[in-house]
């Protein structure tokens, strides 16, 4: 008989608490997991900066990315719009030299153009805040394991599409569904995760600050 495999759920850490299995596996994890993944961000430069490092993070590990995570905010004038809008050909110069980030001249080009189109939304009256929140889900039921993640969603498809159409760059649907994961979009803590019910009050009061739909 073949040996069914059992998909990725829970792990219990030293501390006693159930965590998503992903959460578990470094300290930086750990970290993440608990006090950021599944929160509401509501800032336009919250976003920016969980934009940008999603785009970055697209061919390695969201890992490598958390370690790198202070050097590309020194970087990236602390993920600030309007700061990094106005970046030239010598700040590309000095981020490519930076060996404390991932150097793809292709990201961190789209990142600059990113803070442009955020900083050209928030011109005309808009903002990327409102843009991006526009597209959460009205329903969103709990995983109980990892097998129950998607990749990709309608809303993620078309929040990609919303942004590419205001000049936003490397962001296809599945990095788009990996922002509206880390921003609280929506709650992809495992049923039983210790720290669901906390990210599902957060988001709930978060909502409530929102404009109307």
């Amino acid at each position: 008989m073949a040996e069914t495999r059992k998909p990725p759920s829970l792990a219990r850490g030293p501390d006693g608490r159930r965590r998503c299995w992903w959460g578990q596996s470094a300290p930086e994890y750990v970290a993440y997991h608990d006090r950021e993944w599944g929160r509401p961000v509501l800032d336009d430069d919250g976003l920016f900066e969980r934009l940008v490092l999603e785009g970055f993070q697209s061919g390695l590990s969201w890992l490598t990315i958390l370690r790198k995570r202070n050097a590309f905010r020194e970087g990236f004038a602390g993920f600030r719009i309007g700061d990094v809008a106005r970046f030239g050909a010598r700040d590309v110069k000095r981020l490519m030299a930076d060996a404390g980030i991932v150097r793809n001249r292709r990201k961190v080009d789209a990142a600059i153009e990113n803070a442009r189109a955020a900083a050209l939304l928030a011109r005309d009256g808009g903002s990327l805040s409102r843009l991006v929140w526009s597209f959460r889900p009205r329903r969103h039921r709990a995983p109980r394991s990892g097998d129950e993640l998607p990749a990709t969603t309608t809303e993620s498809t078309e929040l990609a599409k919303e942004l590419k159409a205001h000049g936003f760059r490397f962001v296809g649907p599945t990095t788009a569904y990996a922002l509206m994961q880390a921003c609280g979009l929506v709650n992809d803590h495992i049923a039983g995760c210790a720290v669901r019910r906390e990210v599902t009050d957060a988001q709930r009061a978060a909502v409530r600050m929102l404009p109307a739909r």
